[in-house]
């Protein structure tokens, strides 16, 4: 019992250690990130003022409009000020409509981010069984066959896949709705079936990465002379695969979905223009599109925020499930 409950504190120092490792790192790297963000618009060259008056605006108006919007001030002010706000979940005006940014983030996020968890979910859950399969039936014709799926499927875009499943589920079969969206506080049933096209549309490429990469671990993991001599010992195929060789090689699995629900998020934006439905992606594109820098600025900060965030989700789950993946993090 000593023995076990000093490895349970060894365990949890070192789960803490790399998730301090990791903090120091993501800490950095989202301060610079949002000081690059800022300089956006001095190296843009856009303006408020030539929003609001146009290209034939005299000097005078534009230095009195960006005197009014606090542009006048020195580069490192201004940069102080706003990044305070943005500690304090505050990113600003609209320069198009003079909306709260944040408000108006708030509203496309929540659409975004229901259908990138449940493409995550949907593609980590057919993924790993895809991946999980090739493995255990590896060089035979069932490890070919999802193998030569996985390749069709990781080169179909998602706005392909979205139009056929609207054709098929929505025109053809008149199962689910085409197009819009329901907060899942009117229904979680009405919420899953707005949301399970897109989201369907999007899991694709979570399918392909994650079962290549959970393959080509666990097959990697089947040749380690640790599972080799488990299996000479007589351990039972089922426990030698549960705790031995998915725990060793799970890892570059799990570490892709640190960079997939982000790009989700962000790469929604064709399949909300498909269903009609106006996300988080959908209003990055109208604002640079616009010219609308702060609204700009708050998506790449928000983007910012959901990659630390996740990655650092990912490295706990890590620490847990495959605690040797963590060394060097």
């Amino acid at each position: 019992m000593a023995g076990d409950l000093a490895r349970g504190r060894a365990g949890v120092g070192g789960l803490l250690s790399a998730l301090g490792r990791s903090v120091a790192i993501f800490v950095p790297v989202f301060f610079v990130a949002t000081f690059v963000t800022f300089a956006l618009r001095a190296m843009s060259g856009l303006s408020p003022a030539r929003l609001q008056l146009g290209e034939d605006a005299t000097p005078e108006a534009i230095a009195n409009i960006e005197s009014q919007w606090g542009l006048d001030r020195p580069f490192l002010t201004q940069y102080w000020d706003w990044f305070t706000d943005v500690l304090h979940g505050q990113f600003g005006t609209s320069w198009v409509n003079g909306a709260d940014v944040a408000t108006l983030i708030g509203l496309g996020l929540g659409v975004s981010l229901s259908i990138a968890l449940v493409a995550l979910v949907l593609g980590t859950l057919i993924g790993f069984t895809l991946g999980t399969v090739a493995a255990l039936r590896r060089t035979t014709w069932v490890d070919r066959a999802i193998t030569g799926f996985v390749t069709v499927v990781s080169v179909m875009p998602a706005f392909v896949v979205g139009i056929v499943l609207v054709e098929i589920f929505a025109v053809g079969l008149d199962l689910l709705p085409s197009g819009g969206y329901v907060p899942a506080t009117e229904g979680f049933g009405l919420w899953l079936a707005h949301i399970i096209l897109p989201a369907l549309a999007l899991s694709f490429d979570v399918v392909a990465d994650v079962a290549r990469q959970l393959r080509t671990g666990l097959v990697s993991a089947y040749r380690e002379n640790y599972v080799v001599g488990a299996v000479v010992r007589g351990l039972s195929p089922r426990r030698v695969f549960f705790r031995h060789v998915l725990r060793n090689g799970i890892g570059p699995a799990l570490a892709t979905l640190g960079i997939k629900f982000p790009s989700l998020v962000g790469a929604s934006v064709v399949t909300e223009w498909i269903f009609g439905l106006q996300g988080f992606g959908r209003f990055a594109n109208d604002s640079a599109q616009a010219g609308d820098v702060p609204a700009v600025q708050g998506v790449l900060v928000v983007s910012v925020a959901l990659v630390v965030t996740f990655n650092l989700i990912v490295n706990v789950v890590l620490g847990r499930v495959a605690p040797a993946s963590l060394r060097g993090v």
